[in-house]
């Protein structure tokens, strides 16, 4: 199948083509096709599969069939739970929207709301926004949402781990009831399911791969060590490899600075990315690790799902999650499109009951090998450490229908107040 089979439009076409796209992903094969046909669709990809262009262009074709009004107000929106994701969805609209008269936006917090609203006042046709900001700005006047035809809620998952169910809600209220609505996710919990019952009206679903499966082009590996060497380690690994681009995922906030001064002070030129840093920092991280002037990046889980990295070659974590499905989405930062790629642990005797969750979500057996002088400690306990206010899985899943509250889960609702209401 090409793209010229799936009914897309000469102008959606030409873009596609100057991208040098040639062949449709299996989940862009799967779903343009009833999103063209106006229907409400729930669909399920991993990461790096290309869903973002499986809503992205459709959707933008529905826009351009449509009569314009004077006003463009905004008929398509779509949810992101984070500022990166945000904008990387509105990257690929304007990339897909460029020989189309459709107007876009993205707006998000962390940044001065005044450019974001003088740019709605010229008229969106679609508007790709995190929930705090899209409120922020709908309370006050500067948005409605009363003519949108087109919902998309991106990373549903993602949206309900971050408490953002009540926002969600909030946004669906000031909406049409006569719409078309689109789920895209990387992994459908129960939960997720029992949203979209309450958003989708008679939808088709689609799943491009089996849920919480991880590409196949990723190796991966796991470093048994102990929890005080872990640093050591993750510095020899860049080091010796003399590795390029590396992505590290730790636990929390503290724990992600605090690898970067240890990376820095070892000659490696690192760079923190997390809900308290401020966007102009955050985007300027970001753009010396794609540049190549930041080696390693180190990343919360609140930039997990946001970064788009061509070719990434390496990622690690230096903590394992304690939410299962987080570690598909990590890992799922490098093996996109194709590429090859590498996912390394570093496990702790404390991170024995995550490592045996994920192996379970996955469906895998991860190899495992140990480093001489970085064994892991003998005596050391294998109870999961108490830290950030996190839970482990079962805690997790018990209270995950208890409508997302900002005290769910408290080591993220910080992430999330900083990513969408400042």
């Amino acid at each position: 199948m090409t793209f010229n089979t799936l009914g897309l439009s000469e102008p959606i076409l030409k873009a596609i083509n100057k991208k040098g796209y040639t062949e449709p992903s299996p989940i862009q094969c799967k779903a343009i096709p009833p999103i063209l046909e106006g229907m409400d669709v729930l669909a399920s990809a991993q990461t790096g599969t290309g869903k973002t262009a499986g809503f992205t262009l459709p959707v933008l074709q529905l826009l351009s069939q449509e009569q314009h009004l004077r006003q463009r107000p905004v008929r398509a929106l779509v949810l992101t739970p984070t500022r990166e994701l945000a904008a990387q969805v509105y990257s690929n609209v304007k990339e897909y929207s460029e020989f189309l008269d459709l107007r876009s936006a993205v707006i998000f917090g962390g940044v001065n709301q005044k450019p974001q609203v003088a740019q709605l006042r010229q008229g969106v046709d679609i508007l790709v926004a995190t929930p705090g900001r899209l409120l922020d700005l709908c309370n006050q006047g500067f948005l409605s949402l009363s003519k949108v035809s087109v919902f998309v809620l991106d990373e549903a998952d993602r949206m309900l781990d971050m408490g953002f169910l009540r926002d969600i809600e909030r946004v669906i209220k000031m909406m049409p009831a006569k719409r078309q609505n689109l789920m895209f996710s990387a992994t459908f919990s129960q939960d997720i399911k029992k949203l979209a019952h309450g958003i989708l009206h008679k939808p088709v679903q689609v799943d491009a791969t089996p849920e919480n499966s991880t590409v196949d082009a990723i190796n991966q590996k796991v470093y048994r060590v102990a929890s005080g060497k872990k640093t050591d380690l993750i510095i020899k690994l860049i080091s010796d490899g003399d590795w390029k681009q590396v992505l590290v995922f730790t636990r929390t906030k503290h724990g992600a600075n605090k690898l970067c001064k240890n990376m820095i002070s070892a000659g490696i030129t690192a760079a923190a990315i997390h809900g308290n840093k401020s966007q102009a920092a955050r985007t300027k991280a970001l753009a010396g690790f794609k540049s190549g002037t930041i080696r390693v990046l180190v990343a919360t889980d609140i930039a997990a799902r946001g970064l788009d990295i061509p070719l990434l070659p390496h990622v690690i974590n230096f903590e394992l999650p304690n939410i299962s499905e987080d570690y598909v989405h990590r890992i799922g930062r490098t093996g996109r499109a194709g590429a090859s790629g590498e996912a390394i642990s570093l496990v702790s005797a404390d991170e024995t009951t995550y490592l045996r969750d994920i192996e379970k979500l996955v469906g895998l057996k991860i190899p495992q090998e140990i480093l001489e002088g970085y064994e892991p400690d003998p005596n050391a306990s294998t109870q999961p450490k108490k830290q950030g206010g996190g839970r482990n899985q079962s805690q997790k899943r018990n209270s995950s229908s208890k409508q997302g509250t900002s005290n769910q889960k408290p080591k993220r609702s910080n992430d999330r107040t900083r990513t969408s209401r400042r």
